[in-house]
Parts: structure tokens; sequence; C-alpha cells
């Protein structure tokens, strides 16, 4: 059973940095991405990453933040720089699990079959 546990979330000033991790169980090969929720919004994909380390990122993060997993694929990272207030939103990993290695990156929410429960990132001026 694919189980997805976020962490990291927290309130920072404008400017600041923040790391979030995703917990990663009962997969072998996956195909990982970060999705965010601001308030009143709908939900919109930040960052992806395959099996390849092949990365792709929202126009609205690059440059900010970097998505990252560990070599046995059992932590998924967000590094988030430069924090902006619109950057406020509830932040959520997601999974697509795969029979071989994933090979695609991708940011559209309806690729993904499982989701964490997400963890709140508030950026304050």
């Amino acid at each position: 059973q694919v189980q997805l546990v976020e962490s990291g979330g927290d309130s920072v000033q404008v400017g600041g940095s923040l790391r979030l991790s995703c917990s990663v169980s009962g997969i072998k090969y996956s195909c990982m991405a970060w999705f965010r929720q601001p308030p009143g919004k709908e939900r919109e994909g930040v960052a992806s990453i395959n099996d390849y380390g092949q990365t792709s990122f929202a126009d609205s993060v690059k440059g900010r933040f970097t998505i990252s997993k560990d070599k046995a694929k059992t932590t998924l990272y967000l590094q988030m720089d430069s924090l902006k207030p619109e950057d406020t939103a509830m932040y959520y990993c997601a999974t697509k699990p795969t029979v071989y290695p994933c090979s695609l990156i991708s940011i559209v929410d309806g690729e993904y079959n499982n989701w964490g429960q997400g963890t709140q990132v508030t950026v304050s001026s």
C-alpha cells in the first residue's frame, strides 16, 4: 500500500527558505511531484521528478525551487528559496507508481494516483 506523508511546512517571512519532505513507502518505481493549493484557488503543479532525475517546474517557481529525492527513493524533497507571499499554500506530494522506471515529468494532477495529506506553507511580509 502506497503511503505519502509530507512535513516541513511552516510560517516564514518573505525571502526565506523552507525544505518540504515527503516520506514515501510501498513504491519501487514512480513519477513524483509536488502540487500546491493557495487559499481559495485551484490546485496547481509546482515541480516533478522522474526516476532518471529529470525535473520540471512551474514558471512561477523556476530558479527558486528545487525538487529532489534520496537514492533509496523513500523521501521526496522540495527546497524552496526566495519565498514570496504568493507561495502561500497547502503543499501536497503525489506519486504515480510505474512498473518500469518512470520517464514522465509532469505537473498535471490527473497523472498522479496517490496523494499525501498536505503541509501548510505561509509566507508573510
